[in-house]
């Protein structure tokens, strides 16, 4: 098993972040077209706590060799399912998700949280990712070793995509919300 984590901080308030990551996967973000569709097959609140429930299915379309699809079968959409929690009261987003597909090959485990961050609170926000990977090539360390460590360098590269798409998608929400507000502002203000 391999192990990949990534940390960075978004000059961006918990709130903006935590309703941001709701669009991520807009079109406003160009780092994300191989993602297809995202199908919402749950959502829940705890009453107790108001933390929100929520699972999806995330079809995306792999850029996949040839000899790999026949070797192991099946096309270049592969499936993530993704569970999250909003915490409103802690202000804390907790994402897990896992590869649905190929994972007889290899098991992807990822976590991500969006907290304030402890030193500027209102205005930014903190990222942590963690990623488990193990390749399930049994007998074959060497192999199974170099499977792992292309998967974690892949991830690597897609999760600096991914931080780079969501900072143009925060930066857009905050201008079109921004200006909502804005016009909201000056009917009230001539009411």
């Amino acid at each position: 098993m391999k192990v990949f984590a990534s940390n960075c901080t978004f000059d961006y308030s918990w709130e903006e972040v935590s309703t941001a990551n709701w669009r991520k996967y807009c079109p406003w973000n160009q780092k994300s077209t191989h993602v297809v569709a995202v199908d919402t097959l749950s959502r829940t609140v705890e009453p107790s706590t108001g933390i929100l429930r929520t699972e999806r299915l995330i079809t995306c379309s792999q850029s996949v060799p040839r000899w790999v699809i026949s070797l192991f079968g099946g096309n270049s959409l592969s499936y993530v399912y993704e569970v999250s929690y909003v915490d409103p009261i802690a202000k804390k987003v907790t994402m897990c998700s896992t590869n649905l597909t190929w994972s007889n090959v290899l098991n992807v485990r990822e976590t991500v949280v969006y907290q304030p961050s402890p030193s500027m609170p209102d205005t930014k926000t903190d990222f942590k990712q963690e990623a488990l990977i193990t390749a399930l090539c049994s007998g074959w360390q060497k192999i199974k070793n170099k499977v792992e460590e292309a998967s974690v360098e892949r991830f690597s590269q897609n999760a600096k995509r991914g931080r780079e798409g969501f900072e143009a998608v925060l930066e857009m929400s905050r201008r079109v919300f921004g200006e909502q507000k804005e016009r909201e502002n000056q009917k009230i203000e001539s009411s």
